[in-house]
């Protein structure tokens, strides 16, 4: 298996653009699968806040970038819907979410909110000892009772410090959800209709809109959200562009400066490549650490 990641071949959920260089950082095994993005990425393409690998492990290594409120070290570690990324220094808190296309960004929060994450609820079984397992959209697992009113499809607010499930939104008509994939990802709206499809075909969802036409998806694309995740902070989500909803474009962690040989933050990705790969890593022009 290959140790690098060719851009043009990255799933449609990571905010890089696909054709400026060859490669870029592959995800470590983790949460999210496919669809999760290595943390790298998310400091470097979309907040800005670095400008290479050598400058995110810097960071890392102070113990203030934070992932569902644990401190995280590893720039390959994936990051993916609904995580909670938290810049204690900066006091600054974000949540993961669907943007146009179906494309990763952040949408700021406050502290409050930063301490507990949404999972939509993906499986559920019984296990020994008679407990019930939950299984989440990225992974996670947590034990309820047996007698628990959770159903896959439902969606669960859990707290970061102990797995505490402390709100519970059901998925039903007149729930509100929001579109995580396919066309209309990124958009909000009340269920109107569920529409069981016989067979193994997924069922339709149709969505209304105040401020709009309404739109149909599959049950899969589909999470029951809080309404206080329509307007978190009144900010705007960052973007693949870089551009951050900060007005402190410096990095305040005094990481130190990146390598003079890349002139663009990917061509440090590039130059990670193998000997073996070397026909591929002529297009990269850059230095790595």
């Amino acid at each position: 298996m290959s140790n690098h990641q060719k851009r043009l071949s990255v799933p449609n959920s990571w905010p890089v653009e696909r054709k400026t260089q060859t490669f870029t950082v592959k995800a470590d095994a983790g949460p999210h699968g496919e669809d999760g993005v290595p943390l790298l990425i998310v400091l470097r393409d979309v907040l800005g806040y670095v400008d290479s690998r050598k400058e995110a492990r810097y960071a890392l290594g102070q113990d203030q970038i934070l992932i569902n409120g644990t401190p995280e070290s590893d720039e390959s570690r994936p990051v993916g819907m609904f995580d909670i990324l938290a810049f204690t220094e900066r006091e600054e808190y974000y949540r993961v979410f669907p943007g146009e296309g179906g494309r990763l960004a952040l949408t700021a929060i406050d502290g409050e909110a930063a301490e507990s994450k949404l999972g939509k609820i993906v499986g559920k079984q019984h296990v020994p000892g008679g407990d019930v397992q939950l299984t989440l959209h990225d992974g996670h697992t947590l034990l309820v009772e047996a007698d628990s009113e959770y159903t896959p499809g439902d969606s669960i607010v859990i707290a970061n410090e102990d797995d505490e499930i402390v709100a519970h939104f059901e998925y039903e008509e007149g729930a509100l959800v929001t579109a995580v994939d396919g066309q209309h990802a990124g958009e909000i709206g009340e269920i109107e209709e569920i529409q069981v499809t016989a067979g193994s075909s997924p069922n339709n969802v149709l969505v209304a809109q105040e401020d709009g036409d309404g739109f149909e998806t599959i049950d899969k694309y589909v999470v029951v959200i809080d309404e206080n995740f329509t307007g978190d902070s009144g900010t705007e989500s960052e973007s693949a562009s870089g551009e951050t909803a900060s007005d402190d474009e410096e990095d305040e962690q005094a990481a130190p400066e990146a390598d003079a040989g890349a002139e663009t933050p990917d061509e440090a990705d590039d130059a990670d490549a193998d000997s073996d790969e070397q026909a591929d890593t002529e297009d990269a022009g850059g230095d790595d650490e």
